[in-house]
């Protein structure tokens, strides 16, 4: 659901339809296990591939708000920094007002954030290239290496110029990984300087991956649960937490 220009403030919640796509997938999804220095962003990413024979490649993404001090969300010190002109425009409300479900959007902004953190994707056809476990790492820490941390890897303002990956399947190693509550074999990129990457095979057409910032790993539990629909709130600023 994308809106341009003014947003009536009676607009609908997209995280209801988010939610609603998330339960009509035909396979299981996965999130980082409920922690207090983490709160899911209620709006998922979708990606889907489709070819002749109907749907090839269907994933969805969670991002989460990251809390430094997860005691007290209003703490200053979980701000990231921002210029002036930027923090004064998710300060100031527009004089039409703007529904609240975008008003919690944009003040998450003033936060930093795991972006499309963990991913499940799910495969039409498993033996095609690029759908082992390897690959998937591969694919999505290089995704967010590209689109996270341009700058750190010195490359131009035009992703179309690109040089190729660096990171290859020679990077993945074995792992375990908790999920649901037991250790199962999982896969992981340890030998990146920026992120640190685990994933575990699902099914033989689903995996689960996941990408954490290296400044971001030690307040990140790397536990995973099947996702089930519950309230989330994408920057609270209250002293309490649960």
């Amino acid at each position: 659901m994308e809106y341009s220009g003014v947003v009536p403030t009676d607009a609908p919640d997209p995280s209801i339809e988010s939610e609603k796509r998330l339960r009509s997938l035909p396979f299981p999804v996965f999130e980082l296990r409920p922690q207090r220095s983490l709160t899911r962003t209620p709006i998922a990413g979708f990606t889907e591939t489709t070819g002749m024979a109907g749907r090839e490649e269907v994933s969805a993404s969670f991002s989460y708000t990251l809390w430094r001090y997860p005691d007290d969300h209003a703490d200053p010190r979980n701000e990231i920094e921002l210029d002036e002109a930027t923090r004064r425009s998710l300060m100031e409300e527009p004089p039409w007002g703007r529904p609240a479900w975008l008003i919690a959007h944009v003040q998450a902004f003033r936060y930093p954030m795991l972006w499309e953190a963990v991913r499940t994707k799910w495969h039409a056809s498993p033996g095609r290239a690029r759908s082992s476990l390897p690959e998937q790492l591969v694919d999505h820490t290089d995704h967010i290496l590209r689109n996270q941390f341009r700058e750190e890897l010195g490359l131009s303002a035009d992703p179309r110029v690109d040089p190729e990956s660096n990171t290859t399947t020679a990077s993945v190693s074995e792992a375990s990984v908790e999920v649901d509550g037991e250790e199962r074999p999982a896969m992981q990129i340890d030998t990146d300087p920026l992120v640190y990457s685990i994933g575990f095979p699902i099914d033989e057409q689903v995996t689960c991956t996941a990408v954490i910032p290296r400044d971001a790993l030690a307040l990140v539990d790397l536990a995973f649960t099947r996702f089930s629909a519950r309230p989330q709130t994408p920057a609270r600023t209250d002293s309490s937490d649960g």
